[in-house]
């Protein structure tokens, strides 16, 4: 089933979206107007309406979305913000775009793992339907192949993190590449993997791929057994030294990927992007003083867990979107005090700066405009 209810580009659209416009439509802005009578026709904001909902596997789902006109496209490996109102509120986490840039009728798609904990990737896999209107943003994100894509690539990925580099290997495929690429990818079994139809086609038209797949819960299924080892890299022929790699997956996944190419000295040939925020080292440390929450009035102490976590644990309902610090709806700003960056490990001290608190965990006291 179907359904495009994309509006048609034309001259109205083109005046609609003028300073003129916005000037004579002020304060609220010309789309405040435009989604009354169809959330469609905004000419700023990006909205899509869902032609289709496709599932993968037992947990996750693939969603076509037609955008409107204010849809300038993307590149493979970006992700986009994806908002649904359910029972009068808004919610907007962040996926990846999983489909090639290669399709000629504009639509493009997101694949989504439901989680236990998961408000939007459940209603995602369980209700959403044709015809729903979705809240988009513009692609986002560096995690994207250079113009000029080099010959003997690596994409490996864990779990859902396949859905960029799908993108990846598709548009690829599409745009008529020919020279050698790697796809490795990990999962717990064949049932659990994504995408399993559209690689095995892979495998059977392009001759430039080899896909590899791990299946970590069923031994014996391949010459690759467990999970990533350096040992994995040489039975395939790759030198991380000399292999251009792009990596999404779980933190465990990327965490070791990380090590082996560090080990040789091949940082700079690794692009990584995590799906999961590292679980947080609660480093004793780290782990002192006072989480001050200065808008809420509250002070609670600091158990070295990042700042969104506590603030939810001390009853605040903080906005966030990815909580994996790509989203940047979580920014708030630090009035004083350190903290360290979980994803890289960096410390900051700055007074009055902004920062994402799903990946910033305080060092001793912290004070933070919540």
């Amino acid at each position: 089933m179907s359904t495009d209810r994309r509006p048609r580009r034309g001259l109205a659209r083109r005046l609609l979206a003028t300073r003129l416009a916005d000037h004579l439509t002020a304060p609220h802005g010309v789309d405040r107007f435009l989604e009354q009578l169809d959330p469609l026709l905004t000419v700023h904001q990006v909205r899509g309406v869902v032609s289709e909902v496709v599932h993968e596997t037992g947990a996750a789902s693939t969603v076509v979305l037609a955008p409107n006109d204010a849809w300038t496209g993307f590149r493979p490996g970006q992700h986009v913000q994806f908002g649904v109102e359910v029972d009068g509120k808004r919610r907007v986490r962040v996926f990846s775009v999983s489909s090639s840039t290669a399709r000629d009728d504009g639509r493009f798609s997101v694949t989504v793992k439901a989680h236990d904990d998961g408000y939007v990737s459940q209603y995602l896999h369980r209700e959403m339907a044709p015809g729903t209107v979705v809240y988009l943003s513009e692609a986002e994100g560096e995690f994207v192949l250079p113009e000029e894509v080099p010959g003997g690539l690596l994409l490996l990925s864990g779990g859902s993190g396949i859905t960029p580099v799908m993108s990846m290997l598709l548009s690829l495929r599409d745009a008529g590449h020919t020279r050698p690429v790697t796809f490795l990818h990990y999962a717990r079994s064949a049932d659990d993997e994504i995408f399993r139809g559209a690689l095995d086609e892979v495998v059977a038209t392009c001759p430039w791929a080899t896909v590899r797949r791990v299946y970590t819960r069923e031994p014996g299924a391949g010459d690759l057994q467990g999970r990533f080892t350096t040992a994995h890299l040489d039975l395939l022929g790759i030198d991380p030294a000399t292999t251009p790699t792009w990596a999404c997956g779980p933190a465990g996944l990327i965490e070791t990927v990380r090590k082996t190419y560090a080990e040789a000295g091949a940082e700079q040939m690794l692009a990584v992007e995590y799906f999961k925020v590292p679980k947080v080292d609660l480093d004793a440390a780290d782990a002192t003083g006072t989480l001050s929450l200065d808008s809420a009035g509250l002070d609670v102490p600091n158990d070295g867990r990042t700042i969104l976590e506590q603030a939810e644990e001390a009853g605040l309902t903080p906005e966030f979107g990815c909580r994996m610090g790509i989203c940047h709806k979580c920014t708030v700003k630090k009035k004083h005090g350190a903290v360290r960056n979980v994803l890289s490990g960096e410390v900051r001290a700055d007074t009055d700066e902004d920062i994402r608190i799903c990946i910033n965990k305080p060092v001793g006291d912290v004070c933070v405009a919540l």
